[in-house]
């Protein structure tokens, strides 16, 4: 496809298509970037840093909460989680959303929290690029070497989140496999590899206790035991 092809197609002229290949976007508005990149079947990610990490994931008060709400569950499984961890290794940045560990246990769990699965491709390749860095960052920062890696994808619990995870099962499936069941029982007790989809509901961390606990009831009062 040529530069005019490319701009009648999205209703922009050649030079602006000039600009976008030259690499010259603060030219252009971002939704012409978005549209030119629609066209190729690309995705355009924007990320803001600053000394303290990524700062758009400061202003989307959703994505902070689903965050607060999957630290609060780690927290309650035991682990030592810590957020918006950034990196710079080899000329790779980004940051973190969650990192959970266990040091006793040499484990290390990567989290990912996504409020919208925009681009399949981009978020498990930022992903695996997290997993890879992760014993690094763990190592340096704090002292000790994992041995076990983990790595799971949060998204909320909705429709419009299963409706994308299930349009794109083929890739998905392959790999982060394992979900419910199977994460929780690795949450409690971390054998083997991890790579999982959670779909998290996303409430406060008093929310989910409260649930806990009245599941809990429930079931002494259907079965006539106790938890202990």
């Amino acid at each position: 496809m040529t530069q005019r092809q490319l701009g009648e197609a999205c209703g922009v002229s050649q030079g602006t298509i000039s600009n976008l290949e030259g690499g010259h976007i603060e030219r252009m508005s971002v939704r012409a970037v978005r549209g030119a990149l629609s066209r190729l079947d690309a995705d355009l990610s924007l990320q803001v840093f600053w000394r303290h990490g990524v700062v758009d994931l400061l202003l989307d008060e959703r994505q902070a909460g689903l965050v607060r709400v999957t630290a609060n569950i780690l927290r309650g499984h035991g682990w030592d989680v810590v957020p918006e961890i950034s990196y710079s290794e080899y000329g790779e940045r980004g940051s973190i959303d969650l990192a959970a560990l266990q040091a006793a246990r040499r484990v290390l769990l990567i989290v990912e929290v996504k409020t919208e699965l925009v681009s399949i491709e981009a978020t498990l390749r930022k992903l695996d690029e997290k997993v890879r860095l992760g014993p690094t960052i763990v190592r340096d920062r704090f002292g000790w070497q994992p041995a076990l890696v983990g790595r799971v994808l949060v998204l909320p619990e909705e429709s419009t989140a299963r409706r994308r995870v299930a349009r794109h099962s083929a890739v998905l499936d392959q790999a982060l496999p394992q979900r419910g069941r199977s994460l929780i029982s690795w949450l409690r007790s971390p054998v083997g590899p991890l790579a999982a989809i959670w779909f998290a509901s996303p409430t406060t961390g008093r929310d989910h206790k409260r649930r806990v606990v009245t599941r809990s009831v429930m079931r002494r009062g259907e079965t006539g035991q106790s938890d202990a």
